[in-house]
């Protein structure tokens, strides 16, 4: 049996030339495309009505500068929405716009490709690069999937190795191109189990997605929401923070879902047969020496993660930052002797538009901030609330995560979501006595649940675009998110209210 996968250009989202899918047999995008633009159009409607209703209450209340903010804010998202035009170019050109009435200062704009979390990404992208070529990632994940005995080992097994690559591949999609290898050569292995195979499609993406919030490069609406943080005079978070806050929620969220996945997706009986899978067979499947002593380039690679870990972990004790590290990271593992990759390569693999796409996000989220347009919107939405007593707080933080969660319907990549919300949720957040921080890290938690279609993100769209392999289709996906999207929710909303109150992130203010 063999499987291919079929090539397209990516979105800003995607960060690996591995990485471009289209839907296989069965999912062609004419399947699913008119539900889809018409469940977008209904919510879109819901938006620009609720936009509308916004300047009539504000009226000469609203800033000279809110309303054009505004404006050109409405039209990103109705491009990205419902047009063909590239991501990137439609945030370009709102953050020109912008600039170009005044609105958002040039330096916003350029200084926001020279940003450390920029120059984080350009080196962890270098880094992962080198990984990949070392074929460490593949010979751990063959380390690990060749100590199941049954489906739900396997299954809870793959769940932690995924959730490793989020501290060393950034994006999600890069994660999915990454661990698609393997998929392909379990699918080979478990030809005879086709039900098995399905199921772990569905849990490659799901477990990618949720996992991403363990690690600060996870994702870069990570990178985005603290940016704005900062730029909005809130405390950020460090890797070492995030890690504390975000790993136990990607334990939790993943580990929930693989279980969720497995139990909808198999049959008891399924789920009780024995599974046992050797070396051989991904060694037969390209995937090279799998066993034996590592390569010396291998040895150096694991060397440089861990120490480059440690060192973002403990970024309070030396003081270097993240983007140093990862910078020196990078010059190491690209050095004539130490390194095996040329930097020449490397820098090829990095996904550019990508990052211009975060830069002119991130422009846009500021213009939000300083325009007074994030503060008439938080004036509309808490309408006449008196206080910030507990109800509104509580119903507040309720409505964050379940906007952010249904968020990738209207918007479908995870850094706009980020760009889109987090300036409103960071306004709105002090008016009910809820702490921005941690409205923000719960917004951007909650936006990479997106499940729902094909289409919602980069890796669901890879796993569902192999073929000659039983992958899923979209009545799985709705499936799984039917049951996935409240479990998950619920979730986020018991890590906001008592966990990390726990870890040091009070969710209410005192």
């Amino acid at each position: 049996m063999t499987a291919t996968v079929h090539h397209r250009t990516p979105g800003p989202g995607g960060s690996s030339p591995h990485a471009r899918s289209t839907p296989r047999r069965g999912l062609r995008p004419s399947s699913f495309r008119p539900s889809t633009r018409a469940l977008r159009a209904a919510v879109a409607a819901l938006v620009l009505a609720a936009g509308v209703v916004a300047l009539a209450v504000a009226g000469p209340d609203a800033g000279a500068s809110a309303i054009p903010t505004l404006t050109v804010f409405a039209t990103a998202v109705w491009f990205w929405v419902f047009t063909a035009v590239d991501d990137t170019f439609v945030a370009l050109g709102a953050a020109v716009v912008l600039t170009v009435l005044g609105i958002s200062d040039p330096d916003a704009l350029f200084g926001s490709l020279g940003h450390d979390t920029m120059w984080l990404l350009i080196a962890a992208f270098i880094i992962a690069f080198a990984v990949s070529a070392s074929g460490l990632a593949t010979r751990a994940a063959v380390f690990v999937v060749t100590g199941a005995r049954g489906p739900r080992s396997l299954v809870h097994l793959l769940t932690a190795a995924l959730l490793a690559t989020a501290f060393a591949v950034p994006a999600t999609s890069g994660r999915a191109a990454l661990s698609l290898p393997v998929f392909l050569a379990l699918a080979r292995v478990l030809a005879d189990r086709p039900a098995l195979v399905r199921m772990l499609a569905l849990l490659f993406p799901t477990v990618i997605l949720l996992s991403a919030v363990a690690s600060l490069i996870g994702a870069g609406a990570h990178l985005i929401t603290v940016q704005l943080l900062t730029t909005a005079g809130h405390e950020g978070l460090d890797f070492a923070n995030w890690l504390i806050l975000g790993l136990p929620l990607a334990l939790v969220s993943s580990h929930l879902a693989a279980e969720l996945v497995l139990l909808l997706f198999t049959t008891s009986e399924e789920r009780g047969r024995g599974l046992q899978i050797g070396v051989s067979e991904f060694e037969a499947a390209g995937a090279g020496r799998v066993t034996g002593p590592l390569t010396v380039q291998q040895s150096r690679t694991v060397l440089l993660l861990a120490a480059m870990i440690v060192l973002w972990s403990t970024e309070a004790l030396h003081g270097a930052p993240p983007a140093l590290i990862a910078l020196i990271g990078a010059l190491v593992v690209t050095s004539p002797r130490y390194g095996g990759v040329e930097l020449g390569d490397a820098v090829k693999k990095i996904p550019w538009a990508l990052l211009l796409f975060m830069a002119a996000t991130v422009t846009l989220g500021h213009a939000l901030g300083t325009s007074g347009a994030a503060d008439l919107l938080a004036r509309v939405a808490l309408g006449r609330v008196p206080d910030s007593g507990p109800v509104a707080g509580a119903v507040f933080v309720v409505a964050v995560v379940v906007v952010s969660a249904l968020s990738h319907l209207v918007i479908q990549s995870r850094s706009a979501r980020s760009a889109v919300l987090v300036p409103i949720v960071l306004s709105l957040a002090p008016g009910v006595g809820v702490s921005p921080v941690a409205a923000a890290l719960l917004s951007t938690a909650a936006a990479g649940l997106c499940h729902t279609l094909p289409s919602s993100a980069k890796p669901v769209t890879i796993f569902a675009g192999v073929v000659d392999v039983p992958t899923f289709d979209r009545r799985d996906l709705l499936r799984l998110s039917a049951w996935l999207t409240p479990l998950m929710c619920v979730v986020f909303l018991a890590f906001a209210w008592w966990v990390w109150p726990v870890l040091g992130l009070p969710l209410f203010l005192s």
